[in-house]
């Protein structure tokens, strides 16, 4: 079966998440992450592809790109074939590290892009691990490293607000790793209609205020993704991660 195209963001920015084959590990040291980080460094460069933000966690790693003339599947195709062929080498493996395509969703807001920026920066923490290890947070913190922090600190009066921000403990929902259940259209259509009382999905949109919250925090527990809850009610994907 052919595989499908990816979405186009219309900012040009993504949300990335690429993950080791079968969950294993692709990170065992600091030794390894430097590696890494060292060929993404020098592979968006090559690629004219702004960084945002990154995460590496034990067994996968969360990116928020900016493509330029060349797409951000470029980048990733570089970064892992030269990272996997280190890392075999190292381990004495052989084989697929990655598995399969890496992962992206469209970032086409400043909305969303905050939303993504803080949940890559507090995955860590999310996870049980010490925070901001791993993560970009230290670019911002001390305005030095690989990141492009211009364009996030722009968003804010200050870089200090923006720091305040990415400490800010949320229940923000992203593209994850693993996204566990997956509900067809039709029955999440039919969770929207019985939870929000309405007669279609699309009428979630004309309820406002706390009551549409309370309704998208239960539908997010109903196990709904937020990017299926966009798509059906047509409510920016911003506002059901806030909610």
């Amino acid at each position: 079966m052919a595989r499908l195209a990816r979405a186009k963001s219309e900012s040009g920015i993504y949300h990335v998440i690429v993950r080791g084959i079968n969950r294993q590990n692709i990170f065992h040291d600091e030794e390894d992450e430097f590696a890494y980080l060292n060929r993404l460094t020098q592979y968006k460069k090559e690629c004219g592809i702004e960084l945002y933000a990154y995460c590496l966690m034990s067994n996968h790693v969360h990116l928020l790109l900016k493509e330029g003339e060349i797409v951000i599947g470029v980048l990733m195709k570089k970064l892992g074939i030269s990272y996997s062929y280190r890392f075999n080498q190292k381990y004495n493996r052989s084989g697929h590290l990655f598995q399969d395509r890496f992962k992206s969703e469209t970032v086409d807001d400043d909305s969303y892009f905050l939303t993504v920026l803080r949940y890559i920066h507090r995955n860590p923490q999310k996870a049980g691990l010490q925070p901001f290890i791993r993560t970009s947070y230290s670019d911002y913190a001390e305005q030095n490293g690989i990141t492009d922090t211009a364009f996030a600190i722009s968003l804010f009066s200050s870089r200090d607000e923006l720091l305040k921000y990415l400490n800010v403990d949320d229940n923000e929902q992203c593209m994850e790793y693993d996204e566990g259940i997956h509900l067809s259209d039709r029955r999440a259509s039919e969770l929207i209609c019985q939870i929000g009382k309405v007669n279609h999905s699309q009428e979630l949109q004309n309820i406002a205020g706390e009551k549409r919250n309370q309704i998208l925090r239960e539908l997010k527990l109903a196990s709904i993704s937020v990017r299926q809850i966009e798509r059906l009610s047509g409510i920016n994907r911003g506002i059901v991660s806030r909610s």
